[in-house]
């Protein structure tokens, strides 16, 4: 029984052993998943303070995004509007465009009826000449009238007849009679006329007359006096002074398409501001 006591003791003492060896382990294995828990509590918490980072960055990326949709449409549609005003605009650019080489090329063909209708006069007394888009027939005092006259020479009715013929199959060219004089003094008023201011107007009156009873509408036609105040020259000597004794007729062909056209485009600017 001692021996037995003996072996059980010693048993007890392994068996404690064991005991306390399997405690010790218990307690290591305990702190390690304590430690395990808490790497894992702090990572599922670190993953997920990263996974609301990227969600939030991604849902303001995708606002981002949104946004840039809606202005890229709304510049797509400002774009397409651009473009079909563009069209309208080189549309009515190719339409003036269009209208100003039918007036050039009117005035070129009025200006070459006139010079040839004008052949036989043309030199130092008539010239035709093109400016600022209207045709400019110059006739001097010397083919027209007598020095302080307002009646026409015979050759000078024989120009203007022939301008006349011209005009009558112009019905679209307006007419403007200018009457100039040098800086001389009127030298015999009369209670008709007082100055030169007079006698320009009535050598254009009567030229206006001379061209109306050759066939062309008075309606179209504008008579005026430019007086001494235009000259061409310096009235600083005879020559000159007989450049500026002129009578200059200013041909204008009728603008109505451009005009429209001008007024169009100007409708459409305003109603696009």
């Amino acid at each position: 029984m001692r021996l037995t006591n003996k072996r059980l003791v010693e048993d007890s003492a392994q068996t404690g052993n064991a005991l306390r060896r399997t405690r010790s382990l218990y307690t290591q294995l305990t702190d390690s998943y304590d430690k395990l828990l808490k790497n894992s509590d702090r990572a599922m918490a670190d993953k997920s303070a990263d996974y609301n980072k990227v969600a939030k960055d991604l849902a303001r990326r995708e606002a981002e995004l949104g946004e840039l949709d809606t202005n890229l449409r709304r510049s797509k549609a400002d774009i397409d509007k651009l473009n079909a005003d563009l069209k309208v605009r080189e549309a009515k650019l190719a339409e003036l465009t269009q209208a100003l080489a039918d007036k050039d090329k009117a005035v070129n063909d009025l200006k070459a009826s006139v010079s040839n209708a004008l052949r036989g006069f043309q030199g130092t007394d008539l010239q035709v000449k093109m400016k600022d888009g209207k045709v400019y027939v110059s006739l001097s005092e010397q083919l027209l009238f007598k020095t302080g006259s307002t009646k026409v020479d015979p050759k000078g009715q024989e120009a203007l007849k022939q301008l006349a013929a011209v005009l009558k199959t112009q019905p679209d060219v307006n007419v403007v009679v200018e009457g100039h004089t040098d800086n001389v003094p009127f030298s015999r008023p009369t209670a008709a006329m007082q100055d030169n201011w007079d006698l320009s107007v009535l050598r254009a009156t009567e030229i206006a007359r001379l061209i109306t009873s050759g066939g062309v509408e008075p309606q179209r036609i504008t008579a005026s006096g430019r007086s001494q105040y235009i000259p061409v020259a310096a009235n600083d000597s005879p020559q000159n002074k007989a450049l500026n004794r002129r009578t200059e007729i200013i041909l204008t062909p009728k603008l109505n398409e451009l005009l429209k056209i001008l007024d169009s485009n100007s409708t459409t600017s305003t109603t696009g501001k």
